[in-house]
């Protein structure tokens, strides 16, 4: 999947990601592409519920090895 901007969430504990992925969603337009790697286990849930509970739309996850790259489209 194309993706606008990408982050690096990789060795990073929760809720770390979660705050990475907020501080770049106030950088991006609505309908960028989001692009974040991370290997918390933590965000395969937190991540889903983040974009629920902001309107964002998580558009899915792909696994490369042990990281996770997770879409996310800004709302």
């Amino acid at each position: 999947m194309k993706s606008d901007v990408k982050i690096d969430c990789r060795n990073m504990m929760c809720p770390q990601p979660i705050v990475e992925l907020a501080r770049q969603k106030r950088k991006m337009l609505k309908d960028q592409i989001l692009e974040m790697w991370a290997d918390d286990e933590g965000a395969r849930r937190d991540v889903p519920a983040w974009c629920e509970t902001t309107g964002n739309t998580f558009l899915g996850s792909e696994t490369e090895g042990a990281y996770i790259k997770y879409f996310i489209k800004m709302q």
